[in-house]
């Protein structure tokens, strides 16, 4: 990928990886589930699927591949669903990208009590300090977290704030993806 630091973590990679790849798609895209396997273990125990992904290269055999899966079914919370998936053994870790809309802190003030899930959607859409954010999160079986925020108003791969805490609660949703 050519914006990802070649110094980052796998994780840090992938996620990057899946922003660029997100961010190429454009904005108002549905939200994206994506499989994270390792790399040397996709070449080994499926050749042809790492020969369509172009990563028969030796070089390319460390890490993580992301692999997006089918379509999030839309008109299901976003949690309900999350709720349904289990992960084969194979998969190392799982990835979500997905927009919302977000407010500063100083607008937390300003929300009207007791709107319903609806009304306070739209309250947020048109309030004047709304911002467009696409999230990237992921997470591994063992525990690692990634996570990376873009804004629409400043849609730059040098712009993509990183870190691995950055929507624990959505990081929390994917974890639990690989609870038994």
């Amino acid at each position: 990928m050519s914006n990802t630091p070649m110094a980052a973590s796998p994780l840090t990679r992938a996620v990057l990886e899946i922003d660029e790849y997100v961010s190429g798609l454009g904005w108002e895209q549905p939200a994206r589930l994506f499989a994270l396997v390792d790399t040397a273990r996709l070449r080994a125990q499926e050749p042809a699927l790492a020969a369509q992904l172009g990563l028969e290269d030796e070089s390319a055999s460390t890490g993580l591949t992301p692999i997006e899966q089918d379509e999030i079914p839309s008109g299901k919370p976003l949690d309900e669903f999350l709720g349904t998936i289990a992960w084969p053994d194979a998969v190392a870790g799982c990835a979500l990208s997905v927009e919302r809309l977000m407010l500063p802190p100083s607008a937390e003030a300003q929300v009207p009590e007791n709107l319903s899930e609806a009304k306070l959607a739209q309250w947020v859409a048109d309030h004047p300090e709304r911002q467009e954010v696409r999230m990237t999160v992921a997470v591994l079986r063992d525990g690692g977290r990634e996570s990376a925020l873009r804004l629409r108003e400043k849609d730059s791969p040098t712009e993509v704030l990183t870190g691995p805490d950055l929507v624990p609660g959505l990081a929390a949703a994917l974890a639990a993806t690989f609870e038994d």
